[in-house]
């Protein structure tokens, strides 16, 4: 037993074996230094990896202990309550450790791992077809060794101990550095500095002059800007020792070239006034509660989330501020910056590597009070939080769909309860789960019944594209959505035109024999994208180009089918040639940026139509849009999915809510093929309350959330074979462990069979109290973890599946 300062580090090698602290003697020159929280590189078998240290302890049962080889930081980047946070989201969501802990930090921190070859300097003899590789070095690159075909050679040579493999690790966060210019002198012996320059070095004169009038350091690329001179003369300053020149560290601020106008808080509505009392009462009390904001489109949310949070920091406390993905337009950022200026940090996927650590780093620094983010901003590591805001909580992107498959609610609420302060969760179309909770009183619900102006919601109206069909209209507008588009043309009024999918056509089929084009590698057909004429897989990536003839019957009459944002674009273009329009989707927001330029060219009236996908649906609130068009309501309804109705009562009813926010009156026209149906209809009143009566008796009926909750268990494998037994083998393991009042169901076929040449089965799970069931899954994981290992077999458990597909 050793009896020395020892590091419990949980190591970066996801695995069973592996998910456990592993000790580690710390080195002398850190005693003192290494802290619960902090990363460190330390030895695991032949290589290093990254690890966190979670414990400090004096005395391990083992007699020999490697050393940690490097500490990758000076202070915790995990501190206590956000490492306790890691276990508990390691039992809640059956993940490993590391990969809780991982979750939690920015990209930039992620540790990126090079192997090298290194030459033992004793070694006089090797393999001729490697002597001329080590020559200069005796290291070699294992990319390189790679590309030249050598690493069968190298690895002998490692057999033999002359050649050893050294893993390298390296943190991706790189700190930004700006070279600084101060001037070396007292502000009485400038003049004189300057008169004793050369006549001809005025450039040299002009950066002295500029230096000693701001008389504090300034950054050399705007001294030259602004005195129209070249680091040459910089230089030469320098040998003369009249001025010094230094590196400062600077955060990257996505935000820099923006001024934000200082907004006030608003007066309150009687509603408001009635919703945020409870809310400042649970902020001055310090108890926790989770309240649902239960407010129509355009009631004001946003200004309740801004008087809480301002309330909070009066008592010295944060805040954090989540909103879906593609709601986090500039419009969100500017409500926030506005009132509470440089204590705001933002969190969000536009943002790059750089950008997000400089954001994480203000946060750990406490130098901002607020942070504003999607779904991994839940964990900013703020040490005194005095409230979390989850807007649109019904949002599926808060989920995440890989390793820990964590719901960011779940985790607001695990945090809150550790700081005793209350949750938000705001929606104007609220999930079962969450209204199904207030309404038993889990959660409070406070109502905003009515509009902010108490304007009136927009008149919807339903158009049945069947009739449209058998009256010989095939556009893809509807005669009362067009006769309303050339309206507001001739008005000088905006349109928004939402289509739930992105691309050009849906597929492309043969109109002989009814081929459809498919992926190779998966079971789904590939979508046409006609920017670049090619069809894409969305699943793996695979790209091919657009056939002229059919692959199956040769045949000439290949058409294309469903219709795609750039197709509506293509059509509206011939149907309204002085319209102008801007495109919203995947493709044309890629570029960093782009989406902000779109909006704000629609804010200045730019363009007469913005047409879009989901990601327009949200949070966008502009005074001229006065109709709202959907194009094709019931995309999402046939999905093999128990939450469509449900999602696609919460994506009509938010875009409607674009319609009519200001003085100007909205309308809005939704096209379907299925008018009758339920969610299409209550959307259409923006009846909430009759929609969640009745989807509440469908999934009572069909034993699904809120009435039970699920597990699904999904495997994978190259071999449908392999896949079949596994999955048949689980179904049966987890069946007999589990009571008789667990509805456990399959193994089927995943609706979509098969992703990337890998087939795919899975097993739902619908239980109400199940004691046993984390036991049961993670013995099944143990079970066929040799499988896992030796065989290419994937198993992935989600507690809480968003995602059915």
């Amino acid at each position: 037993m050793i009896h020395q300062p020892i590091a419990s580090v949980i190591v970066d090698v996801p695995a069973m074996q592996t998910d456990r602290g592993f000790d580690y003697l710390i080195p002398e020159e850190w005693l003192g230094r290494i802290f619960p929280g902090m990363r460190v590189i330390v030895p695991f078998g032949p290589r290093k990896v990254q690890g966190f240290v979670i414990k400090l302890k004096t005395e391990s049962d083992f007699n020999k202990l490697k050393k940690i080889s490097v500490p990758l930081d000076l202070f915790p980047v995990l501190n206590d309550e956000l490492l306790e946070l890691g276990n508990w989201l390691t039992e809640k969501t059956l993940c490993y450790k590391v990969s809780a802990f991982q979750a939690m930090l920015p990209a930039a921190m992620k540790a990126k791992y090079e192997k090298r070859f290194f030459l033992k300097s004793e070694v006089k003899e090797i393999s001729k077809g490697l002597q001329q590789f080590f020559q200069k070095s005796l290291e070699l690159d294992w990319k390189e060794a790679e590309e030249k075909h050598l690493l069968t050679k190298l690895h002998q040579e490692v057999k033999k101990e002359h050649i050893e493999i050294q893993y390298i690790v390296k943190s991706r966060g790189k700190k930004k550095k700006v070279k600084m210019l101060t001037i070396k002198m007292q502000a009485e012996v400038v003049e004189d500095a300057i008169l004793s320059l050369p006549k001809n070095a005025e450039k040299q004169k002009k950066i002295l002059a500029h230096l000693a009038h701001f008389n504090r350091p300034l950054p050399e690329r705007k001294v030259l800007e602004e005195t129209n001179s070249t680091s040459q003369s910089v230089k030469t300053l320098v040998k003369k020792g009249f001025i010094e020149e230094f590196y400062q560290e600077v955060y990257r601020d996505p935000y820099e070239n923006r001024t934000f106008k200082k907004t006030f808080p608003l007066p309150l509505t009687v509603h408001q006034q009635a919703a945020i009392t409870p809310i400042l009462s649970s902020i001055e009390k310090r108890q926790h509660e989770t309240f649902l904001l239960y407010g129509v489109t355009g009631s004001g949310k946003t200004e309740i989330y801004l008087q809480s949070i301002q309330r909070v920091l009066n008592e010295g406390k944060e805040a954090i501020v989540l909103v879906p993905e593609i709601s986090l337009t500039p419009q969100m950022v500017h409500r926030f910056k506005g009132r509470f200026g440089d204590d705001v940090a933002v969190l969000h996927s536009g943002l790059s590597v750089g950008e997000k650590y400089d954001e994480w780093r203000k946060i750990q620094r406490k130098e901002v009070k607020v942070v504003v983010g999607a779904r991994s901003a839940i964990y900013a590591p703020f040490e005194n939080l005095g409230i979390i805001i989850i807007d649109e909580e019904h949002e599926t992107s808060y989920k995440q769909e890989e390793s820990p498959r964590y719901h960011a609610r779940e985790v607001a609420i695990q945090r809150a309860k550790r700081y005793q302060c209350p949750v938000i969760l705001g929606s104007a179309t609220p999930s079962l789960e969450s209204f199904a909770r207030a309404k038993k009183n889990v959660y409070t619900l406070l109502s905003l019944p009515s509009r902010m102006n108490n304007q009136p919601l927009p008149s919807v109206a339903i158009v049945d594209m069947r009739d449209e069909l058998r009256e010989g209209n095939r556009s893809m507008f509807s005669r009362e959505l067009f006769e309303k588009l050339q309206d507001r043309l001739e008005k000088k009024q905006q349109t928004v035109l939402f289509l739930n999918r992105r691309g050009y056509s849906s597929f492309i089929m043969c109109r002989d024999c009814g081929y459809v084009l498919q992926c190779p590698h998966c079971d789904i057909s590939l979508t046409y994208h006609r920017s670049s004429n090619n069809m894409k897989c969305h699943y793996c990536g695979f790209e091919t180009s657009v056939p002229k003839t059919c692959p199956d019957c040769q045949g000439e009459h290949i058409r294309y089918f469903g219709t795609g944002t750039q197709k509506v674009e293509e059509e509206l273009t011939k149907l309204l040639p002085q319209a102008k329009i801007i495109r919203m989707d995947v493709d044309t927001t890629s570029r960093k940026g782009a989406h902000e330029k779109l909006l704000k060219a629609f804010a200045e009236g730019k363009a007469d139509i913005l047409l879009g996908t989901q990601m327009i649906a949200k949070g966008l609130d502009f005074p001229n849009i006065t109709l709202v068009g959907v194009l094709s309501a019931d995309t999402m309804l046939h999905l093999p999915d128990f939450r469509a109705a449900e999602k696609t009562f919460q994506l009509l009813t938010q875009v409607s809510g674009r319609a009519g926010r200001h003085e100007l009156p909205g309308e809005v026209i939704i096209q379907t093929y299925t008018p009758e149906h339920y969610s299409v209809q209550l959307a259409s009143k923006q009846d909430y309350d009759a929609f969640y009566e009745q989807e509440m008796r469908m999934r009572k009926m069909a034993s699904y959330p809120p009435y039970y909750y699920l597990a699904l268990v999904n495997v994978t494998h190259e071999d449908l074979l392999k896949v079949v037994d596994s999955a048949d083998r689980m179904t049966k393991f987890i069946s007999s462990r589990l009571s008789d009042e667990a509805i456990v169901l399959g193994p089927s076929a995943s609706p979509i069979p098969r992703i990337n040449n890998r087939y795919r089965y899975q097993c739902l799970i619908k239980y109400k109290r199940e004691p046993r069931l984390s036991a049961t899954l993670k013995s099944l994981i143990e079970q066929f973890q040799s499988q896992v290992a030796s065989d290419g077999l994937t198993i992935s458990i989600d507690m809480n599946p968003y995602m059915m597909m």
